[in-house]
């Protein structure tokens, strides 16, 4: 088999060997040498040497709001949570019947034929 690797000297392919066409420029793959710091589960202490558990910042919500969300009350999901949903709920049909309405006037008077 033949090997090929891009030249930035020449811009052109070129023969090479398998480990230089796999690995192009030099670049070789390696471990970072640190492991990344932890981004959503900070714990609020530093493990110490005797094993202890690691406490997060918060507690695990989510299983109470599925039991929440899923109990069959005759109230549709999107007003689940009382007078903020509803208030958000009534301000965005108001602003879509709000829009509708500008648009049709709109183009009502952009279909009206110029005045000389």
């Amino acid at each position: 088999k033949m090997y090929y690797k891009f030249s930035g000297f020449t811009q052109k392919l070129t023969g090479a060997a398998p480990t230089a066409a796999y690995n192009p420029q030099g670049l070789k793959q390696s471990l970072p040498a640190e492991s990344p710091t932890m981004i959503f589960a900070t714990p609020t202490k530093v493990v110490s040497e005797a094993g202890s558990t690691v406490e997060y910042l918060g507690a695990n919500k989510v299983p109470d709001l599925q039991k929440f969300f899923q109990t069959s009350d005759g109230i549709p999901v999107h007003l689940k949570r009382g007078y903020p949903d509803q208030l958000l709920y009534r301000t965005t049909m108001a602003l879509t019947i709000g829009g509708v309405v500008y648009c049709l006037v709109a183009l009502y008077i952009a279909a009206q034929p110029k005045k000389k």
